[in-house]
């Protein structure tokens, strides 16, 4: 979608206005708060950090609750509590179908035999394995599944299948399948390019982020796959069902871990280079990508521990290094919390911990330690020493003839479960919508849920932070300063001959040096405006901060909107009360109390409008230039713009969409202003908010409500002077 008024693209009409206040400093105006107040140099980390110290909060409190954890009866009870909030975080799996597996090839080596295949997880979605058995003895084998960290090779990389030969050569089976996003299981491939269009960690995030907004996560399918491995290895004689084991490295290790803390059928588990706490999970490298997270999972008191502790007493090994990138102190501090798990049973042995001294890798003492659990704890003796392995080339290991599902058997993917779970939800969604009056008496109280918004009692300090006169209006300064180094840093136009109306207006101003990315509110001040420009979480001065993760892309940071998943509270929730407590600001201390506020945004910033005054902010009118349609655009696109991630709310479908606020608005005036491209967009606008329209017409108020079409970035001042002119 077009970007209205960028700082390279600008009607003739405001370049030759630029360009003639030159000699007044117009195109040298410097619209930052934070560079005179260097104490707040870290202000930029601000959405990130209150969303941590949100997670640090309710993880205190879980502390607390497991120090009162003595007996056998006591931990048994906690185990329990684990499951539930396990099952309130994922919710119910989809129901159990056929695997209809099928073996695409049979390899003899000395040895050991490989068995290629693919079964369905659910119907549709193809899993890709090998299935690796020891040559001789036929039946009830300890059989180990092994889990891929994040290679797009997956099972197929050197390290990996070095660890599965190892395993055979000591007699036990290996299965081994293809994660979501990797191997030939790349939801995103590219023929032309031979490969996806992303790295295995966007895969899973760029998915992932629809489920979220669906109410559901990768995590959940990508535990489902491994539930379904097990299953079938239930139907194969050569699996002793009382020795099944898992264990992965990585993205292998959260795998490994999360299906072990589902599955009771394993017995053995040994996560590698993954189990730490979230306290320095958070402090460290933070949130990692869509499945690591589980939805409203600090929030409900988990942790990594609880992995661990609600499989006691079954055998489990924690494999770490001390310089991994999960917390070796994390781990090292989770061992000991779960170790008291395994002494109230008893069972103290059945809990271990190895450490090398390395990075982010697999080591020969881990390997070696990993090999020994197996062989004690599923009852198959021998020597643990790691050994010499032929591996095999890549395309060898293919279980389909191209080497991708995409291109050979079958491409449902994580998209296709989202896009089958969207359709079900917008029904549900379309059917509320059936009885109005009740639907949007519900919305307040679903929108403050869904978001974790929580009115604001924080009261602010105003500073005030400077001025600069200019020939109609006042460029004026402010910072608000709030509890815990919190800040609302903004500037206001003020004119010089005021009409007595206010604006909020909100965009992504991240260069505070262009007078262009701030045309708008200086024509609106020229006009006799009073308008408000802040700077919300994330956005401005109070963004991006450090915290890009390994999901980042197109100057969007996934890894810190998961944070907010975390705990239940969206980024949205934290603009609504930075808005709240702005405009109660300035209406008390710039005394602009007996004045209306209108609302003005620019591309996402329409979220945060829609949810404040859902929320119940006053606004008496609102204008929204090239917003994001809705929540339902961005889970129906496959390739959405990454953008509008951080304006959604995980959990909104089917409950609600942005349409939904809209109507809620009625009956005041709100224009959407979009680029008329004759094609999929106006359709996308006008399925939308036809219902929308509707609704504004049964309250005798169709002309407070429209969608506005310009042809070329020219069209935008005009439709804002009309719209202001009719108000």
């Amino acid at each position: 979608m077009f970007k209205i008024y960028k700082p390279q693209v600008l009607t003739l009409g405001i370049m030759l206005m630029f360009l003639f206040n030159s000699s007044n400093g117009w195109s040298q105006t410097n619209y930052s708060i934070l560079d005179f107040w260097k104490y707040y140099s870290d202000a930029e980390n601000q959405l990130y950090k209150e969303q941590a110290e949100i997670s640090f909060q309710s993880l205190i409190k879980r502390k607390e609750s497991i120090s009162k954890l003595q007996t056998k009866n006591d931990w048994e009870g906690h185990q329990q509590v684990i499951k539930e909030r396990l099952h309130a975080s994922i919710g119910d799996f989809p129901v159990k179908t056929p695997l209809n597996p099928v073996i695409t090839k049979r390899i003899k080596k000395d040895g050991y035999s490989i068995e290629k295949l693919y079964f369905e997880s659910m119907p549709g979605v193809k899993v890709t394995a090998a299935f690796f058995i020891p040559q001789g003895k036929r039946r009830n084998l300890p059989t180990i599944i092994y889990c891929s960290g994040h290679s797009d090779l997956a099972f197929r990389s050197d390290i990996y299948q070095h660890v599965i030969l190892n395993l055979v050569k000591k007699g036990f089976a290996v299965f081994a399948f293809d994660p979501y996003g990797q191997g030939e299981r790349s939801q995103y491939f590219d023929q032309n390019q031979g490969k996806s269009r992303f790295s295995p960690t966007r895969e899973h995030s760029y998915p992932g982020a629809q489920l979220f907004v669906n109410g559901e996560s990768t995590g959940k399918y990508m535990i489902w796959d491994g539930i379904r491995a097990v299953d079938y290895l239930l139907s194969r004689k050569e699996v002793d069902p009382k020795r099944i084991g898992i264990t992965g490295r990585s993205g292998g290790g959260t795998q490994s871990s999360h299906i072990a803390a589902f599955d009771e059928r394993i017995k053995a588990s040994a996560p590698e280079c993954y189990i730490t706490s979230m306290e320095y999970q958070l402090k460290s490298g933070g949130p990692q990508d869509a499945e690591q997270n589980f939805p409203r999972g600090i929030q409900l008191g988990l942790d990594h521990a609880d992995l661990l502790e609600v499989r006691a007493p079954k055998p489990t090994l924690m494999i770490t290094t001390t310089r991994d990138i999960f917390s070796i102190q994390g781990a090292r501090d989770t061992y000991r919390e779960a170790k008291l798990t395994y002494k109230a049973f008893d069972m103290s042995e059945n809990l271990m911990m190895v450490e090398d001294n390395a990075g982010h890798q697999s080591t020969l003492k881990n390997r070696e330690a990993m090999y020994a659990f197996f062989q004690k704890h599923l009852d198959n003796p021998g020597d643990p020493k790691d050994e010499e392995v032929v591996i095999f080339p890549v395309e060898e290991l293919y279980v389909t003839e191209t080497g991708q599902l995409s291109t050979s058997v079958g491409r449902k993917f994580l998209f296709d479960v989202n896009s089958d779970l969207t359709k079900k939800n917008m029904e549900v969604l379309k059917g509320s919508r059936q009885n109005m009056d009740q639907h949007l008496i519900d919305l307040k109280q679903k929108v403050q849920t869904i978001t974790g918004y929580s009115q604001s009692t924080r009261k602010g300090e105003l500073l005030f932070s400077g001025q600069t006169e200019f020939e109609t209006y006042y460029l004026n300064k402010y910072l608000i300063e709030l509890p815990g180094n919190n800040l609302i840093p903004f500037v206001a136009f003020v004119p010089k001959q005021s009409t007595k109306r206010s604006v909020l207006y909100l965009d992504d101003l991240a260069n505070k040096k262009s007078d262009a990315a701030y045309a708008i509110p200086i024509e609106m001040a020229k006009k006799g405006i009073t308008v408000i420009v802040p700077d919300l979480p994330g956005y401005g001065e109070l963004g991006p901060g450090y915290l890009k993760g390994d999901a980042y892309f197109e100057n969007t940071s996934y890894n810190q909107w998961f944070a907010g998943i975390l705990n239940g509270k969206s980024t949205i929730s934290l603009h609504v009360e930075a808005i709240e407590t702005l405009l109660e600001v300035c209406k008390a201390d710039l005394k602009l109390d007996d004045k209306e506020f209108m609302g003005i945004s620019k591309g996402g910033f329409n979220s945060s409008l829609l949810h404040a005054a859902a929320l119940g902010i006053d606004f008496k009118s609102m204008l929204f230039l090239d917003p994001m349609p809705s929540f339902q655009y961005v889970v129906s696109n496959k390739d959405y713009n990454p953008a509008h991630i951080p304006f959604t709310v995980a959990g909104a479908l089917p409950h609600y969409d942005l349409p939904d606020l809209t109507a809620a608005f009625a009956p005041r005036k709100l224009m959407l202003v979009v680029e008329a491209d004759g094609g999929a967009m106006d359709s996308v606008y006008s399925q939308a908010y036809d219902f929308v329209k509707e609704h504004y017409k049964s309250l005798n108020k169709a002309n407070n409500f429209a969608i506005e079409k310009i042809e070329s970035e020219e069209g935008t001042m005009d439709t804002l002077d009309k719209f202001l002119s009719n108000l």
